[in-house]
């Protein structure tokens, strides 16, 4: 399961069914847990994002800086991250770092989909650091492989006419795949042809699908207009879910926004939007919103917003915006993204008026773990039912201010 399918369960699971008496639903520790990970997984792709938009600008020692704190905080991108590590590293000549770190990715991931792009990436290195790499002289189509990539930098115009034999003949796709990213590589004009070739559809979905992510992976304006055109003129959904991907990847807002304005499939619609938030374009999530007149799409703008971060905007929807709905859905964002909206949440409920509303603010900060903003709230509410809700909850957190809140009353 997906982590924002994850999340979306969760906040669904998670969302009070009105001002009766609360019943125990989880334990907080689930509650803080499903919080703190929530919150790390979005600063996590955040990462990652800016890290490739370093490699993308050849910003290499801030992209080596990103990829080692992804890397050491053993994080779901962690392979990937080891990978950019060492490509970055070989780009700015540091080859014994660059091999340390694949040995790293090798030796903790083995299973990682990444190894085979770092075998190919080790060769290159090592044939860069002085090693000699003879591709005919290797029998095994994969050693094969590995030593074309290594001359890649150093004869390219040997090199490209090989890989391009390799992907026109009867190898495995798999095969295939490598020798296409072994293409991707290279700035030669006759690799760059093949490359766009293939995303345009010349040799099958399969490589079709790789060559576009490794279009968004290079990122460039004018890597970004063949996506778009791509995306303008295809009729298939798997093409333009792909697209939009690497949009993404290459931090392509503009087209993201206008795939999310005026694409008729509400899938790939909700896709882009999705895509939106995961590569920071709050601006353009905010101009969406503002003209969207569907609260279903409202709704998934205002999940893009929570997991990139924006607390503001997910604020002035929950305290301005008319429909009840929608302001339920960003109070309940903002309590996942943790205590830091805290303050927001109880000015917010000390001015609003609305049982339910104040009941949603409730859940928010319980979903916080925030038991000393519920102790106060419940000494200071007048409302039966509302004081009720705070106290089931707090009754279950186990907190130490809960538990000295449980005793007073008791005590009274």
């Amino acid at each position: 399961m997906s982590k924002l399918r994850f999340l979306t369960i969760m906040a669904a699971a998670l969302a009070p069914a009105g001002l009766a008496l609360a019943q125990a639903v989880e334990a907080p520790q689930s509650e803080n847990f499903f919080q703190k990970s929530a919150s790390k997984a979005s600063d996590e792709d955040r990462l990652l994002q800016k890290a490739k938009a370093d490699i993308d600008a050849a910003r290499w020692d801030e992209a080596v800086q990103a990829f080692s704190a992804l890397a050491s905080e053993k994080s779901a991108h962690a392979d990937e991250a080891l990978y950019w590590k060492a490509y970055a590293l070989a780009k700015i000549a540091r080859r014994a770092e660059a091999l340390a770190a694949l040995a790293q990715l090798r030796k903790a991931y083995a299973n990682s989909r990444w190894q085979d792009d770092a075998k190919a990436l080790e060769i290159e290195v090592r044939q860069a650091s002085g090693e000699k790499v003879n591709p005919n002289a290797e029998p095994d189509e994969d050693l094969k492989l590995m030593a074309l990539n290594g001359i890649m930098n150093s004869d390219p115009e040997r090199a490209v006419p090989l890989l391009e034999k390799l992907l026109q003949g009867n190898q495995s796709s798999r095969l295939k795949e490598r020798a296409l990213f072994v293409l991707s590589q290279t700035d030669n004009a006759r690799a760059r042809q093949i490359l766009l070739r293939i995303a345009r559809g010349g040799s099958g979905p399969d490589l079709q699908m790789k060559a576009i992510h490794y279009l968004g992976i290079l990122g460039s304006k004018e890597n970004r207009q063949v996506l778009a055109d791509l995306y303008a003129s295809s009729n298939d959904v798997n093409v333009k879910r792909t697209i939009l991907h690497s949009f993404m990847i290459s931090g392509d807002r503009d087209h993201l926004l206008q795939a999310a304005k005026s694409e008729k499939n509400p899938d790939l619609r909700m896709d882009a939007i999705h895509q939106l938030g995961i590569s920071g374009g709050q601006s353009e999530l905010w101009q969406l919103y503002q003209a969207e007149p569907s609260v279903e799409v409202k709704e998934t703008i205002l999940h893009s917003m929570f997991v990139g971060g924006n607390g503001d905007k997910l604020m002035e929807v929950a305290r301005m915006e008319k429909d009840m709905r929608l302001r339920r859905a960003a109070i309940h964002s903002l309590g996942l993204m943790g205590e830091q909206t805290a303050p927001a949440l109880i000015s917010m409920y000390g001015s609003e008026t609305d049982p339910a509303l104040r009941g949603e603010i409730v859940n928010a900060l319980f979903i916080q773990g925030n038991a000393k903003a519920l102790v106060n709230l419940a000494r200071k509410e007048s409302n039966p039912e509302l004081k009720k809700m705070i106290v089931s909850k707090l009754s279950i957190m186990g907190s130490k201010d809960a538990t000295e809140y449980m005793l007073e009353l008791l005590n009274k």
